[in-house]
This record gives structure tokens, sequence and C-alpha cells, in this order.
């Protein structure tokens, strides 16, 4: 069963991809290893500051991982939780790094505009509704974001929120103003022709199967803080090898997410790919208001929580669940249209039409890892089930140091690359995923005192 995505581009009207394989060998000044939003955002805001001889070498096509495949959510944070954000980098920091969030989330707008990129924009910002009666969580997250991060998110009555989202199930919400969602595998390919017509090469079906250090050359253009680094790592390139090229590169960055293997170990075993579950239904017309009357994407306040927007053509595109497993598309659709069900069981009839899983790479501590090794490759991975704006977060990170603009945040570096013992790891993960489920689970039956706000 096809994604509603791959189902809905229409690749020779404006979103083409056919991007040649690699052949040959020739050197060039950054080599990005994956074609998803984390690598093109890179090259893009490097061709934007004016850096030339960019390559992106991706596996299969551009988009083809997380980045093609996930909800289409764009608002500000990250997978690990502003509360965990602010005990772990205090409020300055902490506060620093989700206004990189939030400042990508505007100029993700602000490139859909420059570069007329036609990905079904939704500009009506997100809900997140509370599972649990219990009026606290919404309270203390609105405190929280209002106080340390400076954001105000919107308090949704019960009754109001009742009004929006036709079900018993939720008690209240908050509503995110500065946020959208869109048609993200769209909005790749917009990001990559920006690139691409920029000067930035990219090359589709070229895996990379060795990355080799030394070979660069030593001419080329290059700015004053990135060739001084340089001189201090000793000045060594890297060969990139592909099954019918190689690059010689000066810089490589690995943004390969959770599709990338046997490349570059040391990023990769600093990441768990982990698999995520979505569907489309049929077509709604108008019974789309006897579930969902509002134009805002919704997600709940559970650990392993449901999300969901409704689509321009009144379907309802669904999501959740993670796992170790990448499951069949008829039993992903199954166990999602359950979840739908639970919320809106009025829609027991509705047929769907996609259903599809993906990877998404975690890291242990739920960060993104952004930064640069000590053997000099630029790395952006770790982005979880949050990816829209932190991964364009990374690409004006990595291209602003590349660039000698500026160097990556400090803060990033309590998120380094921590292993994530392989399958260890992702056992321990499943094991977190089943025993938050149960606590939700728990926790949503405790008698509470409602409430009436």
């Amino acid at each position: 069963m096809q994604s509603f995505y791959e189902a809905t581009v229409a690749r020779s009207a404006g979103h083409s991809s056919a991007y040649a394989p690699l052949t040959g060998r020739r050197s060039v000044n950054v080599c990005i290893i994956g074609g998803g939003l984390a690598g093109l955002s890179t090259a893009l805001g490097l061709a934007e500051r004016g850096v030339a001889d960019i390559a992106v070498l991706e596996a299969e096509q551009v988009g083809f991982g997380a980045s093609g495949r996930n909800g289409g959510f764009v608002f500000g944070g990250y997978s690990l939780d502003c509360a965990d954000l602010l005990k772990t980098l205090g409020p300055a920091r902490a506060r620093e790094l989700y206004t990189l969030t939030t400042d990508a989330v505007d100029l993700m707008r602000k490139r859909i505009q420059r570069y007329r990129i036609d990905c079904d924009v939704t500009d009506a910002g997100v809900i997140l509704a509370n599972w649990f009666d219990e009026p606290a969580r919404l309270d203390t997250q609105r405190r929280m974001m209002r106080d340390s991060f400076g954001v105000e998110w919107e308090h949704v009555t019960a009754a109001a929120l009742a009004s929006q989202l036709k079900t018993s199930r939720y008690h209240g919400g908050l509503f995110e103003r500065n946020a959208f969602h869109f048609h993200p595998l769209k909005y790749v390919l917009g990001v990559a022709g920006a690139a691409a017509n920029a000067g930035v090469q990219i090359h589709e079906k070229s895996p990379v199967v060795r990355l080799q250090r030394g070979g660069a050359r030593r001419d080329g253009a290059r700015r004053g803080g990135a060739r001084r680094d340089d001189a201090r790592r000793g000045g060594a390139g890297f060969v990139v090898h592909t099954p019918h090229g190689a690059l010689e590169a000066r810089h490589v960055v690995m943004a390969g997410g959770g599709y990338a293997r046997n490349v570059y170990p040391r990023v990769e075993r600093a990441v768990l790919p982990i698999a995520t579950y979505v569907m489309a239904t049929e077509p709604l017309g108008a019974r789309l208001n006897d579930a969902i009357a509002t134009r805002a994407a919704v997600y709940d306040t559970r650990f392993a929580f449901d999300y969901y927007r409704p689509l321009p053509d009144t379907r309802i595109l669904w999501g959740g669940r993670i796992s170790v497993r990448d499951r069949a598309p008829e039993i992903i659709a199954r166990l999602l249209r359950r979840d739908l069900l639970k919320v809106y069981p009025q829609l027991h009839d509705v047929q769907i039409e996609h259903a599809w899983g993906g990877l998404m790479s975690y890291a242990r501590h739920k960060m993104p890892q952004i930064g640069r090794s000590t053997d000099g490759v630029w790395y952006a991975v770790g982005f979880g089930g949050h990816g829209m704006a932190p991964t364009t977060v990374s690409g004006e990170l990595l291209a602003a140091a590349i660039s000698g603009e500026r160097p990556v945040p400090d803060a990033f570096a309590a998120f380094g690359l921590t292993p994530t013992y392989g399958a260890l790891g992702l056992a321990a993960a499943q094991l977190t995923y089943t025993a938050m489920q149960t606590r939700d689970a728990l926790a949503a039956r405790r008698p509470t005192t409602r409430s009436t706000s």
C-alpha cells in the first residue's frame, strides 16, 4: 500500500526528483550524506550563504526516509519534553535551544513563500488535547511555556474543545498558534529543488559504501572560520565512495537518520531506528465535521499519543504508536483504525486508503545530535518523532558552522553521540514504550474531580 504522500506527489509537475546517480570521481567542498530534510536544509543553508561545490548523496530518493513519511506537523520543541530540557540545561540555555525551533518554523514559512513550494500548507495551529481528567497537567504546561520559554499557549476549555473535536475522550486542551501542518514530502522535494537551482548537486540511488579519511583537494572557496578549524585538525579531507563513483570532500555531513547503515559507526551507534505508523482515510466530505470541526492538527497528552490532522481533501491523516518492528501496511491500518475509533466511534464504517510505516532516528537522551566529531565529520541525527523544525534547525546550524559564520551552540554538547547498544537498546526502548502505555492507561482510569473549565 503506497503512502498518501507518495500517491499525491506529482513528480512530473513541479516536484521532480529525478536526480542522477553519482558516477565518476570529482572533488567538492561539502558532501552531505542523506537526502532528507536535515541534509537538504544544510545544503540549502550553505547555498544561501554563498558556499559553492556542495553535493548531496541519497541512497534511495529524496525524502525517502522519515522526512517524507511523517505526520506533517510543524511546531516548536524537540522530542525531549520541554520540562526535561529545562531540567537538563537550565533556563537560559533551554530557552536558547527552544527558540531555535520556533525560529525554524518561521524560516520554513519564509522558504515556502520564497521558493514557491506548493505543499498544502494549513496554517491553523496545533491543539494539545488532554487525555486525562486532570486540569493540572495543562496548567503546569502552560505556565512553564510562558514563564520559561516565552511562549503563550492558549487555554481551550473542555466545552470549547468538544465543539471542535466531537469526542468525549478529551478534557480541555492548549492551542499553539505558531504552528502549521503540511505535505512533508512535497516540502522536502521543494527544498531539494531550491537547493538544486542554487547549484547543489543532488544524486539519488547513490548509497555510500565507504567513508575514508584523506584525499581531498586543497583548492576551492572556503571561509575563514572553517579554514582555520581544518588547519587545527591537520587539513585532511575525506573520500566518499558509492557503487559507481566517489567524491573527494573537505567537509562531510552525516544526515542519514534511521536509515544509515555501515557508513560511519560513530554516528550510527548513537541512534536507534524506531518505527512509527501513519494512515489516511478515504475522503470524508461533509462527514469530516461530524468528528473534526477544526483545521488545526491535534495530538494528546499521553506518552504514547495519537497525532492526527484533517487534510485539504477531507481525509483524516492519523499517526501513532512506536515499535522496533516495521509492520506490513494492512497491520498498520488495522492497528491505527482501532485507535481512531477509540476517539471517534462515529467513524466506524470509514475506509482506510493508505497506511505506511517508517524509521525515525532516536537518541537515548531524545535530543537531536548536532555537531562535529573529533575526526572532523559533521552530523545531524536523532530527531525522533518531532523533526520538521529541528531538522531545519540542524541545517541552519551546520551551514553557519561550515561557512565560518558561527559555531554550533555549546548547549548541544550536552546531548552528544551517546551509544544506544544496538539490539539491547531496541529492546529497552520497546519495554519503555510498553510500560508508559500501561502507565497512561492506568492514569486514564483513575477517578478524579472533573473540571468544568
